[in-house]
């Protein structure tokens, strides 16, 4: 579990920091962390305030992280499942225009796709699409 990839990764000075997550909708509805949260930049994120973790929180706040919050609404269009590609340059599904104006209005270059058929039906947003591993 998360000792070991604590272990695995401290000779490269990599530090883990792990956080519980809800059980939202029972076993069968998997969450992870991107669920919830997608850096979009190093000091800014997006995050869906009802399932974040309260230490989650407090740790953006103890690192200056700022956030833009996602609706109820847009969580389940994977709203907070974006796909960021450099520091403000992110994807996002489309049907997320409240997440999308605030992403616009504080200067991030949002590029939008259908996920309609892939993100929002497989339940799985652009990150969940790449997996993406190591972020500079």
């Amino acid at each position: 579990g998360i000792a070991q990839i604590k272990k695995m990764l401290a000779p490269f000075g990599v530090e883990v920091h792990a956080f519980d997550l809800p059980h939202f909708q029972g076993p069968s509805a998997v969450l992870h962390l991107m669920s919830v949260l997608s850096p979009i930049s190093h000091s800014r994120a997006v995050v869906y305030e009802p399932l974040a973790p309260i230490r989650l929180l407090e740790f953006l706040r103890s690192r200056n992280i700022s956030w833009l919050t996602v609706n109820d609404t847009e969580v389940h269009t994977q709203g907070a499942n974006i796909l960021t590609v450099a520091p403000d340059v992110v994807v996002l599904a489309a049907g997320n225009p409240e997440i999308e104006g605030k992403l616009r209005e504080s200067g991030v270059t949002v590029h939008i796709f259908n996920g309609e058929n892939v993100a929002v039906k497989g339940d799985g947003g652009p990150t969940c699409l790449t997996a993406p591993l190591l972020r500079r």
